[in-house]
């Protein structure tokens, strides 16, 4: 079937636009954005959408942090043929300006205290990140690419009937566009692969904003530490300038004992020639982004999941009751200061510090699903858990 898209020469098959390259149930398109204040990090707001061609399901959702409070609104409907449609019930993704201005919008309504018109202006050009590919057995389980932009907010933002006035000079945040093969929608049947058990994921996904840079920074690696991709990387406001790979990125997280709940966390970069770059995060508001958005943790709910031909819910929660267990196989999308040192320089931002520790990892002594943080000499220091902030 054709759509409008199939009048501008971007096809990339032989096919219609609408179909995709490969027949797996999991390829997926997606958007997502974070917004946040600079100079009172109490509101945290990550907004996503993602249209699934091989189920017909397209859904969205946004998620605020403020104080105690998680709110969730969700959205699904049946994917139509026209893909530039980035409209789920009542929220909305415009796309003014390619690669440059975005408008978000989410209308009132009765399922949930939260609305919002916010435009994303970038601040940095487009950066494609290294493809993502991951293999259990002969499956792919991830086939990925996605980009990255750093950028400023306007418009405004209400919730519980506060409104809050949304202005470039004091907001910020990050977008990404992430595209392939990942796990989504319901379960599948494991056949051989469970006999070789689940996964774990080990995930570090840091996006940086300072004044005059960015840097991103991605880690994810097996229960050993080896790694599956990484990223460490630069990125200038000049388009004519390269982007600067900034050398082998370690961190060094520190828990909260008997949970997994991460505290702080300190990223070195180590160049060839013996230098290292510094930078030490402040988790300052995190954003629970795993429990009610679509992530996987309920199953009545998950990205790419046929739900009707249009369905909206809201949830609310209070963080500081959200089960440990939730906690722990959630990925975790902190807001974060850091201070980057380099050399004599030092330089200080605000934006994302998205982890995930699921599952074992030798290095923190993880060596099942189920176990915790231990209170020995490596965690002794460990800050109050910034759940309860």
């Amino acid at each position: 079937m054709l759509s409008p898209m199939d009048d501008y020469p971007v096809h990339q098959i032989a096919e219609p636009i609408r179909h995709v390259a490969t027949s797996d149930r999991n390829f997926y398109d997606r958007y997502y954005f974070n917004c946040y204040p600079t100079e009172s990090p109490d509101v945290f707001l990550i907004v996503g959408l993602g249209q699934y061609p091989n189920l017909g399901v397209m859904d969205a959702f946004a998620v605020l942090r403020r104080g105690d409070d998680h709110i969730v609104a969700r959205m699904s409907k049946a994917l139509g043929a026209d893909r530039t449609d980035t409209t789920v019930g009542p929220l909305r993704i415009e796309v003014l300006e390619g690669l440059q201005k975005l408008r978000v919008v989410l209308e009132p309504g009765s399922e949930y205290n939260l609305s919002f018109d916010i435009t994303f202006d970038a601040t940095i050009p487009a950066a494609l990140e290294p493809k993502h590919f991951r293999r259990q057995l002969e499956r792919v389980t991830f086939d990925t690419s996605r980009f990255l932009q750093t950028g400023t907010w306007t418009g405004s933002l209400t919730v519980d009937g506060e409104d809050f006035a949304i202005d470039p000079k004091t907001w910020r945040g990050n977008r990404d566009r992430s595209w392939g093969v990942r796990p989504v929608g319901e379960a599948e049947p494991q056949g051989r692969r469970a006999v070789d058990g689940i996964q774990n994921f080990f995930w570090i996904y840091a996006v940086m904003q300072f004044d005059e840079f960015t840097i991103s920074v991605i880690m994810q690696e097996d229960e050993q530490g080896r790694r599956i991709v990484e990223e460490a990387m630069r990125v200038w406001p000049d388009e004519a300038r390269d982007n600067e790979w900034l050398g082998r990125p370690e961190h060094e997280l520190t828990f909260c004992p008997d949970t997994r709940d991460v505290t702080g966390a300190t990223i070195t970069f180590h160049r060839p020639g013996g230098e290292v770059l510094t930078v030490t995060s402040e988790l300052l508001l995190a954003n629970y982004i795993g429990i009610g958005t679509g992530y996987g943790l309920e199953q009545d709910w998950r990205h790419g999941m046929w739900q009707g031909e249009l369905v909206v819910q809201g949830l609310r929660h209070k963080v500081h009751e959200i089960e440990p267990f939730q906690r722990m196989f959630s990925p975790v999308d902190n807001l974060a200061s850091f201070t980057l040192t380099e050399g004599t320089n030092t330089n200080t931002g605000t934006g994302l510090f998205e982890v995930a520790a699921i599952g074992p990892h030798e290095k923190y002594g993880f060596t099942s699903f189920t176990d915790t943080a231990q209170a020995d000499d490596a965690y002794a220091l460990a800050a109050t858990d910034n759940t309860e902030e």
